[in-house]
């Protein structure tokens, strides 16, 4: 029961400490508008080349008329009730509907890309940690090494060359709807999700294998193994809880990485996610978009790192207590 609480209270903590936070980051977004040089509206509507009736136009879609901190709570008030509001260049169509369509597919990146780390990452550290110094220690230290070095776009253009230019094994560009076809959908991700994954794989076998090798110094899991107990419930049982518990930290940290740095990969292969949106956005300087990608791209990275911090409560209960 104290435990229970314990970790109720940890949880209502860490969101008493979330609310604030979103709300910082709310008032960092929408002050983007503050950076663009001279008049926001007379530099939105292009500049020098811009009429007075689209400079208007402008200014009164984004209330730029108004006292700053009024406007900040218009689009707070906007934004709690989903209204990112509407895209400067493309009339009636509103940010939170163009997000809606495009994020699904950036998510399924990084969801992709994050599986495939975890699941070859934590075994190679496991792998690693238990016989230092052996053979399989050093090639999956070599492995990682490499994997951390090699950067995921070069990656993805070798992948494409190898795998769809050369071997005309799997689609190089162009993504497929689920409902459109389930086998021509998972086809085109093998690829990105391949570059993504094992650049954080190595990042993730690392943690878990210098972690692993700690614990496994312990005096208590020395104790153990002359009590009796076989290498496999030492580790199983004993070593991996505590050794995964900062890898819960870098696996957060990793998919917060991957949900927002899928641009590049989003480019290559042709995907219509969130990073081809805003840049887009970028180079038609629709602040409205920008705002409302940077906006959800925080924001769920913030999420994400919550529930790492509730996980990581769980796992170590001495993180409850600080």
């Amino acid at each position: 029961m104290g435990s229970g609480g314990s970790l109720l209270s940890f949880v209502v903590r860490r969101l008493l400490i979330t609310i604030p936070l979103l709300l910082l980051i709310s008032f960092g977004v929408f002050s983007l508008v503050l950076i663009l040089p001279g008049n926001p509206a007379l530099t939105l509507a292009g500049g020098i080349h811009s009429t007075p009736h689209e400079v208007a136009v402008i200014t009164r879609q984004l209330h730029l008329n108004e006292p700053f901190w009024r406007q900040y709570l218009r689009w707070l008030n906007g934004v709690i009730h989903g209204n990112l509001g509407d895209s400067l260049f493309n009339p009636g169509v509103s940010v939170a509907s163009g997000i809606a369509t495009r994020f699904p597919v950036t998510l399924t990146l990084a969801v992709g890309g994050m599986l495939l780390s975890v699941l070859i990452g934590i075994p190679a550290g496991i792998v690693a940690g238990v016989r230092s110094g052996s053979a399989r220690d050093r090639l999956v230290t070599v492995g990682s090494s490499l994997g951390v070095a090699i950067p995921d776009f070069w990656l993805a253009l070798l992948l494409v060359i190898w795998f769809a230019v050369d071997a005309h094994i799997l689609p190089a560009l162009g993504y497929v709807e689920w409902s459109a076809s389930p086998w021509g959908w998972f086809q085109h991700l093998i690829l990105p999700w391949v570059a993504l994954g094992l650049g954080g794989s190595a990042t993730i076998a690392r943690q878990v294998r210098g972690a692993l090798i700690d614990t496994l110094d312990q005096d208590y899991m020395r104790t153990a193994v002359a009590k009796g107990l076989s290498t496999r419930a030492v580790i199983g049982k004993h070593a991996l809880k505590n050794a995964l518990s900062p890898a819960v930290t870098v696996i957060g940290i990793q998919f917060g990485y991957l949900l927002g740095g899928t641009l590049i990969i989003e480019q290559i292969f042709s995907f219509p996610g969130i990073g081809q949106y805003i840049l887009n956005a970028i180079a038609e300087k629709d602040l409205p978009v920008i705002q409302g990608v940077v906006l959800v791209t925080a924001t769920a990275f913030v999420l994400i790192n919550l529930i790492v911090d509730i996980i990581y409560g769980y796992l170590n209960p001495k993180i409850r207590l600080a």
